[in-house]
């Protein structure tokens, strides 16, 4: 599987446009998945089209939770893709597209190998991918809290690798485990993270691409 970051506060390639907010698009050998859709749809647009991403081509929308930095995009992608399926946490309403939407409140395999943690405290839900290595685990924020969110998706596999915002998280050492870590958007502690973990690190920004 392979995951590009196509939104982030920082740039990871010259060309392409840094702002507050996360999105990134997974590629699965069934399955090409937008995961959350950042603050602006224009930017968004932007720097799909820089890495040679096509809006239609998106299979599935899983939004982490409706803060704005994280649906902003939503609307503009969704006047484009009207055949996405947009999987979002039980308590976000308001939809308004012809897309079909699921709503989730508990740990659920979407499709094969693909799973999603669910609506945790009413707060968020992060997605899982099985691979031949583990779970990649990508997050949106982390407001739940990191080892609440590895938890909910522990009985599918273990995890190998996260992906994602973690907000405030410093329980540093629940990451011994974890094979492969790339904070990025929300993250406060990533130079901690950097340090503590330097062979398992992964650098981040708008045009990362992570190869599992």
């Amino acid at each position: 599987m392979k995951i590009t970051i196509v939104y982030d506060n920082t740039s990871f390639k010259e060309n392409l446009t840094a702002d507050w907010g996360f999105s990134c698009v997974i590629e699965t050998d069934k399955r090409k998945i937008l995961f959350d859709t950042g603050g602006s749809g224009k930017i968004l647009l932007k720097n799909l089209a820089s890495l040679n991403f096509d809006p239609l081509s998106i299979d599935d929308i899983i939004i982490s939770h409706p803060d704005f930095d994280h649906i902003g995009g939503l609307a503009t992608f969704l006047l484009l893709n009207k055949t996405a399926t947009i999987h979002i946490p039980i308590s976000f309403r308001g939809i308004r597209y012809p897309n079909e939407v699921k709503y989730y409140d508990e740990p659920t395999k979407i499709y094969n190998n693909i799973f999603l943690s669910g609506e945790l405290d009413k707060k968020e839900q992060s997605l899982a991918i099985k691979t031949g290595k583990g779970l990649i685990l990508i997050i949106g924020c982390g407001h739940p809290g990191v080892e609440k969110i590895m938890d909910s998706v522990s009985k599918f596999g273990n995890i190998y690798a996260i992906v994602g915002g973690l907000h405030d998280f410093k329980e540093f050492k629940i990451l011994k485990d974890i094979e492969k870590i790339c904070p990025i958007h929300c993250t406060k502690y990533k130079e901690k993270i950097k340090s503590l973990y330097p062979k398992k690190y992964i650098e981040g920004g708008v045009g990362k691409v992570i190869e599992f």
